[in-house]
């Protein structure tokens, strides 16, 4: 047989079977039996061994490949990953939707509502249709690459579908365990003496950090697709309902229970069906999403540092059991807040066992009424943080014991504060144990410096012997102190130093972030050091250049510049550096004079280049004096072609935009035109 027309065999095989993977994972009708189905596999196996040179990444064959990976390398998102502002009560719904209508200046807005599958987001990258890159959320900014886990999971193509496939892409969507697959894995785990998954989401979450792809591949993951950044596309949807019904075309599942409705009334009467409904489901999910329509509408509206205005999660109301408060204790926090516990009789809520419950603050403790000694039932916020919901207060006997709030911090037992119109009392103590021991764990955090070995109860042994007292003193431990402590061999003490070591050169944003300036979350330190090149110019910064900065508005301006006028906190950052704490800015590219050929010209990009990454060379266009086009329009002036080039390539020839090869184009960059 003629080494094209197997070729060709082979094209027709994976065209064949990636059908037969839509219409069985996507839409639920196929069309072949099982048997007919392995039989095509089969074939299709045996021509890519015979023909090792016609392999390619997106073969139907390739979903499960490779070996167990040391780690997860990170993955920089095209656009920030943000979280969503959530509600449980009806009128906090509506006052979402008046607060839109207001600033859209519009009477009546147009929602597409969602069921909110309870699983963990996934971030897919498509270039030419081929699926490159899978990665988790992580901190929105930057996520974990899992991609050869995310090739296992058969409801995410590895090829896109339809005659519409950007250049481009970036797919968000959910990951998530069905009941009854959740279920199947537990059985194994106790049939293997392991111990189960609290619930189908940790199962989920679990399945998809596996080392080994092969692993994952047994899990019964699955995907639903709720979002896109088409970065290099040349069509563009006006709405979430046409990019939902996009992404459909493109081989993606889209979850079937989506509604598009004209008044928050209609998303709210959808929100009490699927809460009485949704047990019948065969996947979990904690609420609906709202989102506004119109996407000309949500770029008008923007977002915050942490979410869009234009979406809210409504969620559900939190399942809750029945126990009794043995005692409340008083956390203090990083910051000095005091918040009251409650101490519970153990109870089982969604397959977790929850012992401690959070009271929020004095006032919240106060409304609710709860003393030692009640019954009282217990949710989880969210379906994850455990709080008293309400007190039984029909099965008081009179024991009960109303609690008040220390006038002393139960750490260091110095003066407690609490501000004028603040709900939270504060230790005034900035050397208190507790916060110091909390500021620590924060620094050492994996979003932070990520000082892998630091945990919990090592920073404990650390400040009960006086070997650290503050930040800076972590830099100061050597081996021969470490050595004596509980569990800590030679071994573990040169690598937790090593760990040490290796945190004086982190990134600027985690060392931001690190500090643990109040309202500045690792998102926000991005957005800081994306505007600012140095920790000088932001500690030197004023309220106005931090106001005009988008995504940072007074609270947080505020906060970062009475952090920085604390004597205390700039000492500390005089001694991190004269230990050697040395944060790095990633330096941006300098401007290259401009060339009078790049200059004023406009240039698309197309295929794969051998010698450059697209932004790379998009930036280079860019550093002398050009524009990048994202999309074929009679304003481009050149169309650099790689290899394999897409679509753009027939339309720049039929519109007569001249051609550059990519030899060519690195000849117009060294050249002194």
């Amino acid at each position: 047989m003629e080494s094209n027309t197997i070729r060709q065999e082979i094209k027709k095989l994976r065209e064949i079977i990636r059908q037969h993977d839509y219409r069985y994972y996507i839409i639920n009708q196929p069309t072949v039996t099982d048997d007919e189905y392995d039989a095509l596999m089969r074939k299709l196996q045996e021509l890519e061994k015979i023909h090792p040179e016609y392999l390619t990444p997106d073969s139907p064959t390739q979903r499960v490949a490779g070996k167990p990976q040391d780690g997860f390398p990170p993955f920089l998102h095209s656009q920030p990953l943000l979280s969503l502002n959530n509600a449980v009560l009806e009128d906090d719904v509506r006052e979402f939707d008046q607060r839109l209508q207001r600033l859209l200046k519009q009477n009546q807005v147009e929602y597409v509502v969602e069921l909110k599958i309870d699983g963990l987001a996934i971030n897919l990258r498509y270039e030419e249709g081929i699926l490159t890159h899978g990665a988790t959320r992580g901190d929105g900014t930057t996520g974990e690459d899992v991609t050869p886990n995310i090739r296992t999971i058969k409801t995410i193509p590895l090829r896109l579908l339809g005659d519409k496939i950007p250049e481009v892409i970036e797919v968000q969507g959910e990951i998530f365990m069905g009941k009854n697959a959740f279920n199947r894995l537990n059985q194994e785990r106790t049939a293997k003496s392991e111990p189960p998954f609290a619930n189908p989401r940790n199962a989920a979450a679990g399945s998809l950090r596996q080392l080994d792809p092969r692993v994952t591949a047994t899990r019964e993951l699955q995907l639903f697709a709720y979002g896109a950044t088409l970065i290099e596309s040349s069509y563009s949807p006006t709405t979430q309902w046409e990019l939902l019904t996009y992404l459909k075309k493109l081989g993606f599942k889209v979850n079937p229970h989506i509604q598009l409705v004209s008044s928050i009334e209609e998303a709210i009467h959808i929100h009490r069906k699927w809460e009485s409904e949704r047990k019948q489901l065969e996947y979990e999910i904690d609420g609906l999403v709202i989102k506004l329509n119109f996407l000309t509408d949500r770029s008008r509206l923007g977002t915050t540092s942490k979410s869009p205005r234009w979406a809210i999660a409504y969620k559900f109301e939190a399942t809750t059991e029945l126990t009794r408060v043995l005692d409340i204790e008083v956390n203090v926090g990083r910051t000095g807040t005091l918040t009251p516990v409650a101490l519970l009789e153990p109870v089982n809520i969604g397959g977790v066992i929850v012992k401690r419950a959070t009271l929020h603050n004095e006032d919240e403790m106060k409304r609710k009424d709860v003393r030692i000694g009640d019954w009282v039932l217990v949710g989880r916020a969210g379906d994850v943080i455990p709080e008293v919901v309400r007190v039984i207060s029909e099965q008081r006997t009179g024991s009960e014991i109303i609690f008040q709030m220390p006038s002393t911090c139960p750490a260091c037992h110095a003066p407690v504060k609490r501000e004028v119109g603040e709900a939270a009392w504060k230790c005034v103590n900035l050397n208190c144990p507790a916060q110091r021991k909390e500021k620590i764990i924060h620094w050492a955090s994996r979003d932070a410096m990520d000082i892998e070995g630091l945990g919990e109860k090592l920073v404990n042994q650390l400040i009960e012997t006086s070997l650290v007292q503050t930040l800076s003193d972590l830099y100061r431990l050597n081996i021969e102190e470490l050595i004596d402590l509980e569990r800590m061999g030679p071994k573990s003490a040169g690598n937790l130093i090593q760990a040490i070591d290796r945190s004086k050169r982190k990134e600027l944003a985690r060392f931001i972030y690190a500090l643990g300036i109040p309202f500045v979350g690792s998102h926000v330190a991005q957005i800081l050091t994306n505007h600012f090149s140095s920790l000088e110019q932001i500690i030197e910064a004023s309220e106005d250049q931090f106001l005009i900065i988008d995504g940072i508005g007074p609270k947080v301006s505020q906060s970062i510049l009475n952090f920085f006028s604390i004597p205390e906190n700039l000492t500390l950052l005089k001694e991190l550096k004269a230990l050697g704490v040395h944060p790095i800015q990633k330096k941006k590219e300098k401007s290259v004079k401009p060339q009078e050929f790049f200059q004023g010209k406009t240039f698309l990009f197309t295929g794969t280049l051998s010698h450059f990454t697209r932004k790379e060379a998009e930036d280079l266009v860019v550093s002398r004096g050009g524009k990048v086009a994202k999309a074929i329009s009679s304003q481009v002036n050149y169309l650099i072609v790689g290899e394999q080039p897409g679509s753009k390539l027939q339309q720049a020839i039929k519109k007569n935009i001249p051609l550059l090869t990519e030899s060519e184009f690195e000849e117009k960059i060294q050249s002194d035109f």
